[in-house]
């Protein structure tokens, strides 16, 4: 098979990939203007046969919709702050200082990589309802606020920063606090855009901690109040497609933002060794 043969093949199979994941998108942001009886239909279409912004207008008529999208938002940008500075933080540090058991304390934030979620849901419950934290929102930043996997990324990126950079801002008279601002930080703007994409969707998109810990419905998360539209008896899919188009929208928007350094800086974490 030729090479250009194959390039063919391998763009088609990427083309049929790529379709096939960004259909059901398509499909829920086009249902979003429809109304519930053409939804339920037996008879679909992708275009809606019956334009109408319904289910977008009465979103907060139904469910205390902007307060949930702020929550979600100031949480997700805070954790998203937190997890940069501190990963940025720790990653220099195991990247250029030289001192006894760096090598195992990676190697131990690497293995609490490999531990899964789910085993830690029930002492992390108990250990913030010890502590007073529950319906608090510090129990939604605290656990997020350091990242193994940002530290790792941040580590890998800013092994490959000359240490002669650094010793010539000391031999300047340069602080170790304005290197890491002024010099460290600037250089690893690649690295910190793909971590911000990773943390952010996944600060966003967080469900089961935020249902588990806050009991006011007014500081509930989005993620936690688009379940309100499955009633009882039925589900109001009009308003769920809606919320849901809605709330894809600072995902899409972090993503623009940092979208030309995050391929260069995942890439950078990937082949350091």
């Amino acid at each position: 098979m030729s090479k250009r043969l194959q390039t063919i093949v391998l763009e088609a199979i990427l083309l049929v990939i790529g379709i096939t994941t960004v259909f059901p998108f398509i499909w829920m942001v086009l249902s979003a203007f429809k109304p519930n009886s053409e939804i339920r239909a037996l008879d679909q279409s992708l275009l809606p046969q019956e334009w109408t912004l319904d289910n977008f207008l009465s979103l907060q008529d139904k469910f205390d919709f902007i307060r949930f999208f702020a929550n979600s938002l100031g949480i997700a940008l805070i954790v998203t702050a937190l997890t940069i500075y501190t990963s940025c933080l720790c990653g220099y540090v195991l990247a250029k200082y030289r001192f006894r058991g760096r090598n195992a304390i990676f190697g131990f934030i690497l293995g609490t990589m490999m531990i899964p979620w789910a085993v830690t849901i029930i002492p992390r419950y108990t250990m913030f309802e010890a502590w007073g934290l529950r319906d608090n929102y510090l129990a939604l930043i605290i656990p997020a606020a350091m990242s193994g996997f940002g530290i790792f990324m941040l580590r890998q990126s800013m092994s490959d920063i000359p240490d002669a950079v650094l010793e010539a801002a000391r031999i300047d008279g340069a602080s170790e606090i304005y290197i890491f601002h002024r010099i460290v930080l600037p250089m690893s703007r690649n690295p910190i855009s793909a971590l911000a994409i990773f943390q952010f969707l996944w600060a966003w998109e967080d469900y089961l901690w935020p249902y588990l810990m806050m009991d006011s419905e007014e500081k509930q998360v989005l993620a936690v109040g688009l379940t309100t539209f499955n009633g009882r008896y039925g589900t109001d899919y009009g308003g769920l497609f809606a919320a849901t188009t809605i709330s894809v929208i600072p995902v899409l928007v972090v993503y623009l933002i940092f979208q030309k350094r995050f391929i260069a800086g995942a890439a950078s974490a990937a082949v350091k060794g």
